[in-house]
């Protein structure tokens, strides 16, 4: 199945993608989020406020081992985590119903239209399954993403969300040789 073992993982080029999520309260969420940032080889996630953290049996079930391979840092405060990614060069983007939301294809076309020196990595926010990326947290976002959705609701599970999202960013970045 040409997948890597735990210790290829760790010595491999990761792409310079991070989750944050914020406030993520479901732990299977947040297994799924570690999972699927195995899946495409992510740079990290950022696990804040009253997200879980592993050890954790329920993020376990979803995650399976996931949560030993991807690295991750905690951060009680969502806003200190953005502050981070930024002073690291990270543009930010909140993936939230929004005015002037752009659509992933949007966004991803205007950062790889940046110039190179300037391209150090992105971060997608995720929020809590109820009330969505906090309004302070969102204030201090570069910009939005919104799942254009045709349905009744008006939004996705996090984790479904998180798979979309990380997926179109996985796969334009390796497009581009990022």
């Amino acid at each position: 199945m040409h997948r890597l073992t735990p210790e290829a993982f760790a010595k491999a080029n990761k792409l310079p993608i991070v989750v944050v999520l914020d406030n993520v309260r479901s732990q299977h969420n947040v297994g799924a989020v570690f999972r699927t940032a195995d899946a495409f080889c992510l740079q990290g996630l950022c696990l804040c406020g009253i997200t879980c953290c592993p050890p954790n049996a329920e993020l376990h079930k979803t995650a399976l081992g996931a949560e030993q391979t991807v690295d991750y840092t905690y951060y009680p405060d969502t806003t200190d985590a953005i502050h981070a990614l930024h002073q690291q060069g990270y543009k930010v983007y909140a993936i939230e119903l929004a005015h002037n939301a752009l659509t992933p294809e949007q966004a991803i076309l205007s950062y790889c239209n940046l110039p190179a020196s300037v391209k150090r990595g992105v971060a997608l926010v995720l929020g809590h399954e109820v009330f969505g990326v906090a309004d302070e947290v969102m204030a201090i976002c570069d910009s939005y993403i919104e799942l254009p959705q045709y349905g009744t609701k008006h939004s996705l599970n996090v984790s479904v969300t998180a798979g979309i999202v990380m997926y179109a960013w996985a796969r334009a970045l390796r497009e581009q040789g990022i």
